[in-house]
C-alpha cells in the first residue's frame, strides 16, 4: 500500500519545476499594455482530500498490537516498540529510574552479548538499535538495511526477553545523570520550563518532579531488572514497522518470533491528581543573566475534549506564529520581546499546561508581562475575527501535510492513537475539526479556558535590573533552585565522613590535637585569622598557572591570576561571589560559591585552630594504609562541612584528606595528599597538594610563599563596577 500524500522530496521537485517555468515565462503574456495581476486575485484551490496510507493492524493472541506500513522507496526497515509504563510510575525515592533503565537496557546488552559487542555487530551492518525511557512508556527502536533485518531483529527480541542490565553500565549512566543534574541551572530557559511545570502540576507530581543525586544513587541493578519483569510483556506492547517488506510475509515472521511469548500482567496505572500552585508571582533570582524568561501557566485540558479543535485554532491566532496577536503586538509593535507565544494546553491522557512564554531584556520585564495581560484582556474587547480564523486555519492545514508526509510519520501517529485509546482515524477527524471551527467556537473556548487571574507567573531573571519591582504586580514567592547535595555529604560513605557526626570521641580529639601540635601548636593555630599565598597550580596535561590567594577565615577568599583573557579576579564571600575580567563583572552561581567556601573550611590550618569549638567534631574511625604508614582516620565536621583526615599516629603529620564535592560535571570523591611541610610565621603548612577526583589525578598545587595574618584591605572583597559598554 502506498501513501496518497506526496513525500516532501516530491513536493519540492514539483515546486522547483513550477518556479523554473515561471522564471522562463516572458514578463508579459499579452499586449504591451496588459495589466499585472495582483497576487491576491489568484484563486487558491481547495486542499485535496486527506487519505494517508493506512498501516495494517494485527493483534496477536497474547495481546501484542502490531502495525505494518509498507514503504518501498528505500531498501530499509525501521521499527519502534512502545511499552506501557514510564517515569510517571517510578517511585518518588528513585526519580530518574526510567532514564537509567532506558539507557542501560541497550548499553547493558543481553545475557549472551554485552552492549559493546552489540555496538560492534550493528556498526558492521550500518544498523542501530536504541532504547529510551519516557513519561508514560519506554521504547525500543531499530533501523537497518532490508537484507540485515533478520539478524537485527534477533537482537531486538533478545533485548526484549533477555536483557542483562550490567552493573558497570548502570554506574556509567548514573555518572552521566549526575553531570546533567550539576548543569541543570546553567540555562535560564530550561530553569523556567522546569520550574513552571512544578507550578502547573505540583512540585511532587510525576509530571514535574526531577531526578536528584540521592534518587539517582538509590537506583540499583535489581530495580532495572524488576521494572523489566513488571512491565515488558506482549500485552503491554505496541510494535510498528515501516519499510521495504511484504506485509503478509512480515506478519508471518513476527508471529513466529513473538506469538509464543506468554501474556503477563497488565501495566498498572494510577490516576495522577495535579496539585497546582496558587495563582500569583514566583521569582527565580539569577544575577548572572541580563534577560528575563517568563512563564505564565495553569492547567489546560486533554485532546478528547470536544473543544480541542477550536482550541488549536485559538492557539494559532493567539500565539502560534509570526502572524499571531502576541507576536504582532509584543514583539513587532512594541519591541518588548525577542520571543513570545503560547496558548491553551492539551495532552493526550491528562490536562496539558496552558502556557504563555516571554523572553525579554531585564529592563522591560514588568512592562512585557503587563503587555501580555493586555492582550488577554483584548480578547474580550476585540474578539477574534473571521479573517484571523481563516489565516489560522490556512496555517494549520497547509503545514499539516508536512507533519505526515511519509508513511513512517503516519505509522507513528497511528501507534500513538492506539496507545492512548483514540480512534485510529483521528488524523482525519483533526483536519475536519479544524475546518469546522468557527469564530464563535474559538472565542467561546478563549473565554472558557483562559483567565489571567488563574495564572501562576514565573520569572527567571535578575530582579536588580527589572524596570520595576516584581512586587508592583503582587506578592512574590521566591523559588529556590539550589541543587541538593549528593548523598555522600549527607550520610557518609566508606571514603568520606558523615557531614554531622553526633559528637567527638576521645581518640578523635587526641589525634586532632596531635595534628595541631605537629603544625605548631593549638595556641599558634588559633591565632591565625587570615592568609596570603602565592601558588602554582597545574592541572594534568596543562601548563602551570600562577595564582595569588588571600583568605580570611572562615568565609572570604580572593584569587588573582592571569588568564588567556588577561588578568582575572575571582572573589567568594558568604554574601555572594563574582568573577571580574576585561572590565566585566559576572556573578558566580550559588553552587560554585558553596564549594569554594567549603574548601576554606576544610583547610587544615583552620580546622586545627578550632579543637575546642563546639561546632567542630572529631571522630576516630579506624585506620587505612597510606604508603608504608598505618594511618589513623579522623572524621571531622567543621561547622557543617565534612572532611576525613588520615593521620600518621606516631608523628601527628596529616598525610591525606578526603571529601565529597561537586564540580561542573557533578559530584565527585576528592582526595588530597599533603606533603613537603614547611614553616611560615611559626606554623607548619603542607606546600604540595596532590589532588585526585574519583581516584584520578586532577592537579598539583605548590605553595611558594605564605604569609599569615597579613594586613588586608577590607575593600579587597568588594564587587567592582563593570566598565561602561562601548
Amino acid at each position: 500500500m502506498t501513501a496518497c500524500v506526496p513525500k516532501t522530496s516530491s513536493l519540492l521537485r514539483r515546486f522547483m519545476a513550477a518556479f523554473i517555468l515561471l522564471m522562463l515565462m516572458p514578463a508579459t503574456a499579452g499586449p504591451s499594455n496588459a495589466q499585472t495581476i495582483d497576487w491576491q486575485q489568484i484563486p487558491i484551490p481547495q486542499l485535496p482530500p486527506f487519505h494517508p496510507a493506512e498501516p495494517k493492524r494485527i493483534e496477536l493472541p497474547n495481546g501484542m498490537v502490531i502495525f505494518l506500513q509498507e514503504d518501498h522507496e528505500l531498501p530499509l526497515i525501521d521499527g519502534a516498540i512502545r511499552i506501557r509504563g514510564g517515569s510517571h510510575e517510578e517511585p518518588a525515592a528513585k526519580v530518574g529510574l526510567i532514564d537509567l533503565y532506558g539507557d542501560v537496557w541497550r548499553t547493558g546488552g543481553t545475557k549472551s552479548q554485552t552492549g559493546d559487542q552489540l555496538d560492534d555487530y550493528l556498526e558492521a551492518r550500518a544498523a542501530k538499535v536504541e532504547t529510551s525511557g519516557g513519561g508514560d512508556s519506554t521504547s525500543l527502536g531499530w533501523s537497518c538495511l532490508k537484507g540485515d533485518f533478520d539478524d537485527v531483529f534477533k537482537i531486538v527480541v533478545d533485548l526484549l526477553q533477555n536483557p542483562e542490565f550490567r552493573a558497570d553500565k548502570l554506574e556509567l549512566a548514573q555518572q552521566q545523570m549526575d553531570e546533567l543534574i550539576a548543569r541543570r541551572n546553567d540555562n535560564p530557559a530550561s530553569v523556567a520550563a522546569r520550574e513552571s511545570l512544578k507550578l502547573a502540576y505540583g512540585a511532587d507530581s510525576p509530571y514535574a518532579r526531577q531526578p536528584e543525586y540521592t534518587t539517582i544513587s538509590a537506583v540499583k541493578r535489581d530495580d532495572l531488572v524488576d521494572w523489566h519483569k513488571k512491565y515488558v510483556h506482549p500485552n503491554n506492547i505496541i510494535l510498528g514497522m515501516s519499510g521495504d517488506f511484504d506485509s503478509a510475509a512480515m506478519e508471518a515472521k513476527l508471529k513466529a518470533a513473538l506469538a509464543a511469548w506468554p501474556k503477563g500482567p497488565a501495566a498498572p496505572r494510577e490516576k495522577i491528581e495535579p496539585h497546582p500552585a496558587k495563582p500569583g508571582y514566583y521569582l527565580v533570582s539569577k544575577e548572572d543573566v541580563n534577560q528575563s524568561n517568563v512563564r505564565m501557566v495553569t492547567l489546560g485540558t486533554d485532546r478528547k475534549n470536544p473543544d480541542y479543535f477550536a482550541i488549536e485554532v485559538f492557539n494559532e491566532v493567539m500565539g502560534g506564529g509570526f502572524s499571531s496577536r502576541l507576536v504582532q503586538d509584543i514583539r513587532t509593535k512594541r519591541g518588548l520581546a525577542y520571543s513570545v507565544g503560547g496558548g491553551i494546553g492539551t495532552a493526550f491522557d491528562h490536562p496539558g499546561v496552558t502556557r504563555f512564554v516571554l523572553g525579554t531584556k531585564s529592563q522591560s520585564t514588568i512592562e512585557a508581562i503587563q503587555a501580555l495581560y493586555g492582550d488577554v484582556d483584548e480578547l474580550q474587547k476585540n474578539p477574534i475575527t473571521d479573517a484571523e480564523i481563516k489565516r489560522a486555519k490556512d496555517s494549520i492545514l497547509n503545514s499539516f501535510i508536512f507533519n505526515f508526509d511519509t508513511p513512517d510519520k503516519v505509522l507513528r501517529e497511528r501507534m500513538g492513537y492506539e496507545f492512548y485509546g483514540y480512534p485510529l482515524n483521528f488524523l482525519e477527524q483533526y483536519r475536519a475539526g479544524i475546518e469546522k471551527a468557527t469564530a464563535a467556537d474559538v472565542n467561546r473556548v478563549a473565554a472558557k479556558y483562559l483567565h489571567k487571574d488563574q495564572l501562576a507567573v514565573l520569572v527567571v531573571g535578575n530582579p536588580q535590573d527589572f524596570d520595576k519591582p516584581l512586587t508592583t504586580l503582587g506578592a512574590v514567592t521566591n523559588v529556590d533552585i539550589t541543587i541538593p547535595s549528593p548523598p555522600a555529604e549527607a550520610q557518609g560513605t566508606a571514603e568520606s565522613p558523615s557531614a554531622a557526626p553526633a559528637s567527638s570521641n576521645p581518640e578523635g580529639k587526641a589525634l586532632a590535637a596531635k595534628v595541631a601540635e605537629s603544625m605548631g601548636g593549638a595556641a599558634k593555630l588559633k591565632a591565625v585569622h587570615s592568609m596570603q599565598a602565592k601558588l602554582a597550580q597545574q592541572a594534568k596535561d596543562e601548563p602551570a598557572s600562577q595564582v595569588d590567594v588571600t583568605i580570611v577565615y572562615p568565609d572570604r577568599m580572593h584569587l588573582a591570576m592571569d588568564s588567556p583573557m588577561g588578568p582575572m579576579t575571582v572573589v567568594f564571600t558568604s554574601s555572594g561571589a563574582f568573577m571580574a575580567a576585561q572590565g566585566q563583572v559576572r556573578p558566580i552561581p550559588a553552587s560554585g560559591t558553596k564549594e569554594s567556601l567549603d574548601q576554606i573550611k576544610r583547610d587544615p590550618t583552620f580546622i586545627a585552630g578550632h579543637l575546642d569549638d563546639p561546632k567542630f567534631t572529631f571522630t576516630a574511625n579506624g585506620s587505612e594504609k597510606i604508603g608504608n604508614v598505618d594511618a589513623k582516620i579522623v572524621d571531622i565536621n567543621a561547622d557543617g562541612t565534612a572532611v576525613r583526615w588520615y593521620v600518621n599516629p606516631s608523628t601527628g603529620v596529616l598525610l591525606r584528606e578526603s571529601y565529597t564535592a561537586t564540580s561542573n560535571s557533578g559530584p565527585f570523591h576528592g582526595e588530597t595528599d599533603l606533603s613537603e611541610w614547611k614553616t611560615f610565621d611559626g606554623v607548619s603548612i603542607p606546600t604540595r597538594h596532590l589532588n585526585r577526583q574519583d581516584g584520578k589525578e586532577a592537579s598539583v598545587v605548590t605553595f611558594t610563599q605564605v604569609h599569615l595574618n597579613p594586613q588586608i584591605d577590607p575593600k579587597l572583597f568588594d564587587k567592582p563596577a563593570a566598565a561602561p559598554a562601548q
